[in-house]
């Protein structure tokens, strides 16, 4: 058959190519996932884990129910360890640097991207949440954070002058206390301004020690800026896909870096305690970010 011949205006027009066209049978979702394309080694990983995290949370309710009535301290440390096994069973590892402050009454502020900054900030202090108030209507997790003694609040900065009181009880009774003063989670690439309302209750803190969370290794390598979204929980993700997602990944690791503690006393009012705390917790963040040893640091 002979050759069509193409003029030389035809040979150099562009060949006209069919868009892709990617399957409709693994949407961006939960259940997409679950039946999409992927790798069965990630499913499996993932249905194991978070079946392992449902048992381990119902055999520890009440376990922890029990604790809650009986004298002691003995429900503080098995939260502690319920914690370490949530973080366990997900794979996640926790490395700590520097030491937390076992006063009581100390006001532990930390920056907050994840609700894994729960797991492995439970594991690591012993002390209560200060949690929005809408944790407190979720299915199981609110029995897990009533349990835990979690101190709801809403947040806003009408209502967080208005429920200062309760927090203060709190730190008043010598009952310490973790607060994320960002007000929500971040995309974990940065470290949102601090609210200088949700430290009005520092005055009653005997101490307040910053501290800095980043999720720095995933499958045993350095965390770049493309991992970031896989470890955050913002926007408008919701959290059955959020951990979907990241129990099907290998193993990862938390750096909590606490810092030199700070006497509220020796500063002027409310937003200098506020732009300390955020000055320490952000530069520490951003040294952890580019895998860069991080050290406590002591606020200027």
């Amino acid at each position: 058959m002979e050759a069509a011949r193409l003029t030389t205006s035809e040979a150099l027009r562009p060949r006209r190519r069919l868009p892709i066209r990617f399957s409709h049978s693994d949407p961006d979702t939960v259940w997409g996932d679950v039946l999409g394309l992927r790798p069965l080694g990630g499913r499996f990983r993932a249905m194991r884990r978070i079946v392992s995290i449902i048992l381990w949370t119902l055999i520890a309710i009440p376990i922890q129910a029990f604790l809650m009535v009986m004298p002691g301290r003995l429900n503080v440390g098995f939260g502690k360890a319920y914690h370490r096994g949530i973080a366990w069973l997900l794979g996640v590892r926790i490395q700590v640097i520097g030491a937390a402050v076992r006063s009581p009454a100390t006001l532990y502020v930390s920056n907050h991207s994840s609700w894994l900054d729960v797991v492995v900030l439970g594991a690591t202090l012993e002390a209560p949440f200060v949690a929005k108030r809408e944790v407190g209507e979720w299915p199981l997790i609110r029995i897990v954070a009533r349990l835990g003694r979690t101190v709801f609040v809403t947040r806003t900065r009408t209502g967080t002058k208005g429920e200062a009181g309760l927090i203060r009880e709190h730190l008043s009774a010598g009952e310490s206390l973790i607060l994320f003063p960002e007000g929500t989670t971040s995309d974990g690439g940065r470290v949102l301004p601090f609210r200088s309302a949700f430290l009005s209750v520092a005055d009653t803190a005997r101490t307040v020690q910053p501290v800095s969370v980043v999720f720095d290794r995933l499958g045993g390598l350095p965390a770049c800026r493309r991992d970031r979204p896989l470890f955050a929980w913002y926007g408008d993700t919701d959290i059955a896909t959020h951990v979907w997602r990241l129990a099907r990944r290998p193993g990862a690791r938390a750096t909590i870096v606490l810092h030199a503690p700070l006497d509220p006393a020796t500063y002027p009012d409310r937003k200098a305690l506020t732009a300390a705390c955020a000055e320490v917790i952000a530069e520490s963040c951003a040294t952890m970010r580019q895998n860069r040893p991080a050290e406590p640091l002591r606020a200027r």
